[in-house]
């Protein structure tokens, strides 16, 4: 596996596997690796001949510096962990000078998808998301490029970006991996005081008892349900909950509105920011 830190040596590895005629299969990632992460990669390697995974902490869709800065960066171990766990080709970790030499000035026209939830509550996030993962595309041409669920809602902002700028590749999204105890695998659970990660499982768990709950009470009152349940511990906050068409991922009022009705949260574990989502189906 090589370790490439410039778009030339990238597109020159690239351009070397496809003249060898190889499919090429792209995940990218922001690091800190986890085995949601290897998920991805092999998935991407049993479903590819050539696999580049990115590892680059993207500076503009982080609206808050704190969260930028503070946000973990464990390149030696996560190339470690993708040699001996998976056949990844390449890894591209390049500074941020080389994939922004200058200011990436893009806007993109995402639509109602990216407006609500993280888009309304992290200005800025996902038109950040889109300029890292086009140049991403741009880069590697890749047949397919894997996300994980968690990330519910940028799977779908990014497949709009993918119609908007006429990308031909397939837009692969994977199952979450949870630990044991249910919590969702993120970087960001390894930020959490062990008081917080005691009580993170509770957001799981709440979401799961309210499927039972679906059709019994409106989705307003799920919505509130869920979120006073997981209040009750003082060590999380829910941000928001919406349940959303997993479409368009535009609120409902009603179960008879959606054929796919989705759970998706934001909880507050101390200094720690907790996504999760779920199917309401």
């Amino acid at each position: 596996m090589d370790v490439v830190s410039t778009v030339a040596e990238l597109k020159a590895r690239v351009a070397d596997a496809r003249k060898a005629g190889l499919s090429v299969g792209l995940v990218p990632t922001m690091g800190a690796l986890h085995v949601g992460h290897l998920s991805l990669v092999k998935r991407a390697c049993a479903e590819n001949d050539f696999v580049v995974v990115s590892v680059f902490v993207n500076p503009t869709q982080f609206n808050n510096p704190e969260d930028l800065r503070t946000y973990p960066r464990t390149l030696d171990a996560d190339v470690d962990l993708l040699s001996a766990n998976t056949s990844a080709a390449v890894v591209f970790a390049p500074a941020p000078q080389e994939v922004y030499p200058q200011p990436d000035t893009r806007v993109f026209s995402l639509g109602p998808v990216a407006e609500v939830m993280e888009g309304a509550h992290r200005p800025g996030h996902f038109n950040g998301v889109c300029q890292i993962v086009s140049k991403l595309f741009a880069y590697v041409s890749p047949d397919k490029a894997y996300f994980g669920e968690k990330d519910f809602q940028q799977i779908a902002v990014i497949r709009q970006m993918v119609k908007i700028c006429d990308f031909k590749l397939d837009i692969i999204s994977c199952p979450i991996v949870r630990e044991a105890d249910g919590l969702a695998v993120s970087s960001r659970n390894t930020l959490l005081t062990p008081e917080h990660r005691k009580a993170a499982p509770r957001i799981h768990a709440v979401l799961e008892e309210s499927k039972a709950l679906v059709g019994r009470m409106t989705p307003a009152e799920l919505i509130k349900w869920t979120t006073d349940k997981i209040n009750q511990d003082p060590l999380l906050c829910v941000e928001y909950y919406e349940i959303v068409d997993a479409l368009t991922l535009q609120p409902i009022g009603d179960w008879s509105e959606s054929d796919a009705p989705h759970g998706c949260i934001t909880v507050q574990a101390g200094n720690v920011r907790l996504i999760d989502n779920i199917s309401l189906k």
